[in-house]
C-alpha cells in the first residue's frame, strides 16, 4: 500500500490519472514546483438536493501523511467516507464553509456553490498560499491563487479528501434535519428529489430548509 501511495504522490501531472480511476498528488507537487508551499483542495456537495445547505470543505494535506484510500466521495461507500474523514480531519488542516437555503435562493445554485467554496478557502488556519478547485471555475475573490479542474476530486488527492470530508458534514447535517422531519427522508436521500421525497412535499408542502426557487419546491 506504502509503495503504490508513493507512486501516486509522485506522479507527473501530464499522466492521464483520470484513466486509473486514482487521483494523484501531482497537481500539488506542480505547485510546490512553483514556489508554494501550502496547497489546498476544494470541493463542495450538495448542489442538487431540494433541501439543505450547499457544503464546501478545504483541505491541506501533509503530503508526508496522506490517508491511503482517498478517492472521490461518490466512489466510496459510507463507512469508507466516515473512516476517511475521521482521518482526514486528524492529520490535515481543514475547513468547511456552507451557503444556506435562503443565499442559495437568493444567489442562485451556482453563485451559491462559489460563496460555500470561498469561505472554506478562507477559513483555513493558517491561510493556504494555492488552490486546487474541483469544476471548472473559480470562486470570485479569492485571497490565493488558484487553479480550477474538471473531475478534480477524481484527479487530485487534495480535492478527493475535500469531497470526502464536505460529503460527510453535509450527510450528518441532513440526518440531523431528517430527525426533525421525518417524513421527507432525508436521513437517507440526502434532500435529494427522491420519490418518497417528492411524495411527502406534494402532501406537506415545503419546509424552512427547502430550496424555494427550486422548481420542484416552487411546484410540489
Amino acid at each position: 500500500m506504502e509503495e503504490r501511495l508513493r507512486s501516486r504522490i509522485g506522479r507527473k501531472p501530464t499522466e492521464r490519472t483520470e484513466l486509473t480511476h486514482y487521483p494523484d498528488f501531482s497537481y500539488e507537487r506542480a505547485a510546490f514546483d512553483r514556489g508554494y508551499t501550502a496547497v489546498c483542495g476544494v470541493d463542495e456537495v450538495g448542489r442538487g438536493p431540494l433541501a439543505g445547505p450547499v457544503t464546501a470543505a478545504a483541505v491541506l494535506l501533509d503530503p508526508n501523511n496522506i490517508p491511503p484510500g482517498l478517492n472521490d466521495s461518490k466512489r466510496l461507500s459510507a463507512s469508507q467516507r466516515a473512516r476517511l474523514s475521521a482521518e482526514i480531519h486528524a492529520c490535515a488542516r481543514t475547513s468547511i464553509a456552507h451557503a444556506n437555503v435562503d443565499e442559495i435562493d437568493d444567489l442562485n445554485i451556482l453563485r451559491a456553490t462559489q460563496l460555500a467554496m470561498a469561505r472554506a478557502i478562507t477559513r483555513l488556519s493558517p491561510l493556504a498560499d494555492y488552490a486546487l478547485v474541483d469544476g471548472n471555475m473559480i470562486p470570485p475573490g479569492l485571497p490565493i491563487p488558484a487553479e480550477a479542474l474538471i473531475k478534480g476530486d477524481r484527479r487530485s488527492l487534495s480535492i478527493a479528501a475535500a469531497s470526502i470530508v464536505a460529503k460527510q458534514f453535509r450527510d450528518m447535517i441532513m440526518g440531523r434535519l431528517g430527525r426533525e422531519y421525518p417524513a421527507y427522508g432525508w436521513k437517507s436521500n440526502a434532500g435529494y428529489g427522491t420519490r418518497a421525497h417528492l411524495d411527502a412535499l406534494a402532501r406537506l408542502g415545503p419546509t424552512p430548509h427547502h430550496r424555494k426557487s427550486f422548481k420542484p419546491v416552487r411546484n410540489p
